[in-house]
């Protein structure tokens, strides 16, 4: 790391509004915390951002002393790109502001924003815009690597509805893309994660969404899996485009409509998600319950926000969390019997498989048409391994791996970039396909020194 001196580091205190964080001050050892409880890194200063101008500022220091730079949102991402050791972070958490226009179907969402802002202020007009399946992740990060969630059988991922935005790129300018504008940048960041710069702020498009929905689960015993998981693959193959499932495989979770013996046990979960009244996809809950014979449901009217977080008590840091993943454009029956075979398996209580289901609008675009390639994949596969003690390191990451290597010769070869390890950068090519080469030379016209490289990196090419 190159040395930085105090007079330096103070006169860029004085251009922010936000703050510079050091290690031994206060509040740095929160600040360099992030979800995956696996990454223990040590900055050598956060730049905690108030706005655009911080951030340019935050850049041109980084780059002009050399240090390696990375980026936080919401600190979400699995790899830990958030953070990098000896280097400087620009920390986006300060910058949260979701500015709705409803009469324009319009959000301007802050780089450092979460679902849960979002949710909370587009909701407030009966509107949303798809993004995750978290609330407490960074809409930046989820959002530069494609973002699918529960919406996106019906308007796509979050990248098909991201109109605008403004970044301050590698030599510290601040650049508004879209179609029009810097367009190859606005396709390389459709997808691209952050290697071209730092979006400030996102124009999404919204929809008419909610207040109410219909969502819940259904759960089967884990003995019934291999028939639920075949009647459930061929379901969601002509799912009309306003429902969305996904499968879950773990260990029962005390929820209250289980029975208290089905607790910790092995379970096949469907998460059962429609905009629709629930009058109107009843037909369609009923087909799920003849799956097999259901241990518990709970599927019904509920608020949008609510359902947004329903899944956040099983994702609460501190934990440690390594992930594995594959795209499958159909669930053959030797890769049904591999999941069954690990699930039956799981190395920690809180470990899980789980098929999120995509389809619908995110097929509709050309695989060419911005970054993000992955237009034939039916659904995306996550080994999320979970646990607390790193005395369990050693288990959880063999069985993870262990499955990865059994399923991949039944995937269809690509993987979606967000769900990529801190160790899979030879899969980087993979995720990105035919578009690779494409970004390579993007990269190169923004950023042709790598200054933004703490991600799945793309290096500059030809």
């Amino acid at each position: 790391m190159t040395t930085v001196g105090v007079m330096e580091i103070e006169e860029l205190e004085r251009s922010l509004r936000g703050a510079v964080l050091l290690p031994g001050q206060p509040d740095y050892d929160d600040a360099r915390k992030i979800w995956n409880a696996m990454i223990d890194k040590r900055p050598a200063m956060i730049v905690r951002c108030a706005g655009a101008a911080d951030v340019r500022a935050a850049v041109n220091f980084s780059r002009d002393h050399g240090l390696q730079l990375a980026v936080r949102g919401g600190g979400h991402n699995i790899a830990g790109s958030a953070l990098v050791n000896d280097g400087l972070v620009i920390d986006l958490s300060m910058m949260r502001s979701v500015q709705v226009a409803p009469h324009k179907m319009r959000a301007w969402v802050e780089g450092g924003a979460t679902l849960r802002d979002v949710d909370h202020e587009a909701q407030a007009y009966g509107l949303a815009t798809p993004l995750g399946i978290n609330s407490t992740t960074g809409v930046g990060g989820l959002t530069l690597g494609g973002g699918f969630g529960w919406l996106t059988r019906k308007y796509g991922l979050a990248v098909d509805n991201l109109v605008s935005a403004d970044i301050v790129i590698a030599n510290g300018e601040r650049l508004h893309t879209d179609i029009d504008s810097h367009p190859d940048l606005f396709w390389a960041i459709r997808g691209g994660g952050g290697n071209f710069g730092v979006v400030t702020t996102f124009e999404f498009a919204l929809h008419a969404v909610g207040p109410m929905v219909t969502g819940g689960l259904m759960v089967f015993p884990f003995a019934q899996a291999r028939s639920v998981l075949r009647k459930y693959r061929d379901y969601v193959e002509a799912l009309d485009e306003n429902i969305s499932v996904w499968a879950v495989l773990r260990k029962a979770p005390p929820l209250p409509f289980l029975p208290a013996a089905v607790h910790g046990s092995e379970v096949v979960a469907l998460a059962f998600f429609s905009p629709l009244p629930s009058e109107e996809v009843n037909g369609a809950v009923a087909e799920l319950r003849g799956f097999g014979e259901p241990v518990g449901e709970h599927i019904g009217s509920m608020p949008y926000v609510a359902w947004q977080q329903i899944f956040d008590p099983l994702l609460v840091p501190p934990a440690r969390n390594y992930w594995k993943s594959h795209n499958f454009n159909t669930l053959s029956d030797a890769a049904i019997d591999v999941v069954i075979e690990y699930a039956g398996n799981l190395p920690s209580e809180q470990s899980e498989i789980f098929l999120g289901l995509l389809g619908g609008a995110a097929n509709t675009h050309a695989p060419d048409e911005m970054a993000y390639p992955h237009r034939d994949a039916l659904y995306a596969m996550n080994v999320h391994t979970r646990w607390l003690e790193p005395a369990e390191d050693a288990k959880c990451l063999a069985w993870a791996r262990e499955f990865f290597k059994a399923a991949a010769p039944h995937a269809a070869g690509g993987v979606y970039i967000n769900f990529l390890n801190e160790d899979e950068g030879d899969r980087i090519a993979e995720a990105y396909g035919p578009n690779y080469r494409r970004l390579k030379e993007i990269k190169a016209k923004y950023d042709p020194d790598n200054l933004f490289r703490s991600n799945q990196n793309i290096r500059p090419g030809p």
